[in-house]
C-alpha cells in the first residue's frame, strides 16, 4: 500500500466520521432526522377490544405553565388523549405539526394532555417557534402502570369507558384520515 492510498482512505473516513458527526449532534442533523420521522409517520390503528387493558387509576396530577394543578380523574368519563415528549425529541417534535391539526378540530370533543419534563420557559418557547398552540403539562406524580413508558414520543388514547384503545410508541400521523375515523366512532358513543 502506498502513502496515496492511505491518505485517501484516511481523507474518506474523516468526512465520513464529520458527517454522521453533524447528522447527531448538530441542528442540521436534528432537522434531518424530523424530517425523516415525519416520512415514515403512518396512521396509528388503536388496540383490538380483546387487547385493550383499562385504566387502573385516575390519581395523576399534572401542572400547566401558570400552576394550575388538574388530576386526570376531572376527565374520567371522557375521551383523553395523552402524549408524553420533549422539545429535544425529533420523533416528538416530527408528529407535533399532525396533532396540532388534530388538537384544532377535536379539542372540543376530547381532553387532549401533552405531558413533558422540560421547563415551561423551554416548551413555550419551542410552541411559539414552531407555531403550536397545545396544552402542555408536567407531571405532579407517576402516571397509572398502563401509561409508563421509558420510550418518547409515547401516546395513549382512553376511551369515555376508561378502556386504553390506543398505546402508540414512536411517531405517528395523527391527523390522518383512519385515526379521525377511529377517533369519531369514540366520540359517537
Amino acid at each position: 500500500m502506498n502513502l496515496r492510498n492511505i491518505k485517501k482512505s484516511t481523507v474518506h473516513n474523516i468526512i465520513f466520521f464529520v458527517f454522521i458527526g453533524l447528522l447527531l449532534f448538530s441542528p442540521i442533523g436534528t432537522f434531518v432526522k424530523v424530517q425523516l420521522n415525519r416520512l415514515i409517520a403512518f396512521s396509528p390503528k388503536t388496540i383490538a377490544v380483546t387487547d385493550q387493558k383499562k385504566l387502573s387509576s385516575y390519581e395523576w396530577q399534572l401542572m400547566d405553565a401558570s400552576g394550575k394543578t388538574v388530576s386526570l380523574k376531572d376527565y374520567k368519563g371522557k375521551i383523553i388523549f395523552i402524549n408524553f415528549w420533549a422539545t429535544w425529541c425529533p420523533p416528538c417534535i416530527a408528529e407535533m405539526p399532525s396533532m396540532q391539526k388534530l388538537y384544532d378540530d377535536y379539542q372540543n370533543k376530547i381532553v387532549f394532555l401533552f405531558v413533558t419534563n422540560d421547563d415551561f420557559t423551554k416548551t413555550n418557547a419551542f410552541l411559539t417557534k414552531q407555531n403550536l398552540n397545545l396544552p402542555i403539562y408536567k407531571a405532579a406524580g407517576n402516571p397509572p402502570l398502563e401509561l409508563e413508558s421509558s420510550t418518547i414520543p409515547a401516546t395513549y388514547v382512553i376511551d369515555a369507558h376508561g378502556n386504553i384503545v390506543l398505546a402508540k410508541i414512536g411517531t405517528a400521523d395523527w391527523n390522518s384520515d383512519s385515526f379521525r375515523k377511529e377517533l369519531d366512532v369514540y366520540i359517537g358513543e
